[in-house]
C-alpha cells in the first residue's frame, strides 16, 4: 500500500525474523552519530528489519536475565537510525514478561494485534497478553486478532479443509478483546515453504 514500515524482532529468546526474511549472516549496519556508534537495519522487501539473530551467531543460545533483556530492547528503540516510516511493528514474544513490560514503558504504543490458534490452550496464554495491554497502568488498544493455523489443506486435496486444533478461537479473542478478527491463517506447505525460505508469500 505504499507505507514505510519497519520491524523490530523482540522476540529475543527465539529470533525468527533472519529465517523468515533470508537475511541469515547478514549484519546491521553501524554508523557513528554525535560521537555514539547507532546500528543501521537491514533492508529486504522495502521492510527495514532489525533482529538479535543478526547480531549473535545463529545457533548461539540467548541466556538473559530480566534488566539485560530490558537493555537490549532499549538499544532496538533508542540506538537503532530508523528511518522516516509510517509504522514501526513490534514482533513480541508470547507471554507478559520482561521484554513486554520494558517495550510499554519505553515507547507510546499505538495498539496491539494478538495472535492466537484456535484452541483452547493458545487461546488462554494469548489472554493474558490480551489484559496485560488492557491494564489501566499500560492501556494499549487492541485493534484485532490474528488467528494462525485455522485449518489444514491437504496439497493433493485443494479443496478440503480439516480444523485439526479446533475452531473458533480467533472470534472468542476478538470478542473478548471488543476487537475483530483480521486473519485466519491456513496451515498449508506454501505458507510453510515461504517462510523457511525467506521469501514471504505475499511477494508471490
Amino acid at each position: 500500500k505504499g507505507a514505510r514500515v519497519g520491524i523490530m524482532d523482540a522476540d529475543l529468546y527465539g529470533p525468527s525474523m533472519p529465517t523468515m526474511f533470508g537475511i541469515q549472516g547478514e549484519k546491521p549496519g553501524i554508523k557513528q552519530l554525535y560521537g555514539k556508534h547507532k546500528i543501521i537495519p537491514i533492508e529486504k522487501h522495502g521492510l527495514h528489519i532489525i533482529s538479535i539473530g543478526n547480531i549473535i551467531d545463529a545457533e548461539q543460545a540467548v541466556v538473559l536475565r530480566g534488566p539485560r533483556l530490558g537493555g537490549i530492547i532499549k538499544q532496538f528503540i533508542n540506538e537503532v537510525i530508523w528511518p522516516e516510516l509510517d509504522y514501526l511493528i513490534l514482533d513480541l514474544p508470547p507471554g507478559t514478561g520482561d521484554i513486554q513490560l520494558t517495550i510499554v514503558q519505553t515507547v507510546p504504543v499505538t495498539a496491539a494485534v494478538i495472535v492466537t490458534t484456535p484452541q483452547i490452550v493458545s487461546v488462554r496464554d494469548a489472554v493474558k497478553a490480551m489484559n496485560m495491554f488492557r491494564l489501566e497502568s499500560i492501556n494499549v488498544p487492541i485493534i484485532g486478532v490474528v488467528e494462525n493455523m485455522s485449518w489444514f489443506i491437504p496439497d493433493d486435496m485443494p479443496d478440503k479443509k480439516y480444523p485439526i486444533f479446533g475452531e473458533g478461537g480467533g472470534k472468542e479473542l476478538a470478542k473478548m478483546s471488543k476487537s475483530v478478527l483480521l486473519a485466519q491463517l491456513p496451515l498449508i506447505t506454501d505458507i510453510r515453504k515461504a517462510g523457511d525460505s525467506g521469501s514471504p508469500i505475499v511477494m508471490d
